[in-house]
């Protein structure tokens, strides 16, 4: 891991990636496996549908036959970075995710011929530390694979709260800015891991 001198340290690379400028693996948000197709039909928190959410759900027209359980962040059993690393990682939370953001000066790079971004913290005393969070694109639906080289899209473990049948992550491109996404549950995203 690497201190940026954030609220968390975070990881030198993806789930599934022996180095930083790896993609590693996708996964849909709650799920800790990869899969062949990405849809809610394959999705593990729900009956087929957005609308029939069985797990993480605050709101009754998204749940099944109105299931609710106003749980809003992941639990552990279902987060993909403590599952599949262990110990004390987990997967960044919206506000983790809004810290790197906003914190950290992030600049087009390529590493080994990767492109991504270098995310350099704007803290003081730790502006030499830096992570690489290759462009890995995404799973956006079904199989078919989006994005790898020119776009990132990173989950958190939070939910949408306004749209039950998203959760939160961070997306960049190379002709955008980072931003804050608003992403379908069942899509195959990347999961950069943080600790304490």
């Amino acid at each position: 891991y690497v201190d940026l001198g954030l609220s968390v340290k975070w990881a030198t690379c993806n789930i599934g990636a022996n180095n930083p400028e790896d993609y590693g693996d996708y996964f849909a948000w709650g799920e800790t496996t990869t899969k062949d197709t990405y849809n809610w039909s394959t999705y593990k928190c729900c009956n087929g549908s957005y609308s029939t959410l069985t797990k993480y759900c605050n709101n009754s027209s998204y749940g099944n036959n109105g299931f609710t359980d106003n749980t809003t962040q992941l639990w552990l059993s279902d987060d993909a970075a403590h599952v599949n690393w262990g110990g004390k990682w987990r997967m960044p939370n919206n506000t983790e995710l809004t810290e790197l953001r906003e914190l950290c000066t992030w600049t087009k790079s390529s590493q080994n011929g990767v492109e991504g971004y270098k995310v350099t913290s704007n803290k003081s005393g730790y502006t030499d530390k830096s992570i690489f969070l290759p462009m890995a694109g995404l799973y956006r639906s079904g199989s078919s694979f989006s994005s790898a080289g020119n776009g990132g899209y990173y989950w958190s473990r939070s939910l949408d709260t306004q749209i039950t049948s998203d959760a939160w992550g961070i997306c960049f491109y190379l002709d955008t800015p980072i931003y804050k996404v608003s992403v379908d549950r069942p899509s195959g995203l990347s999961v950069r891991p943080v600790c304490p």
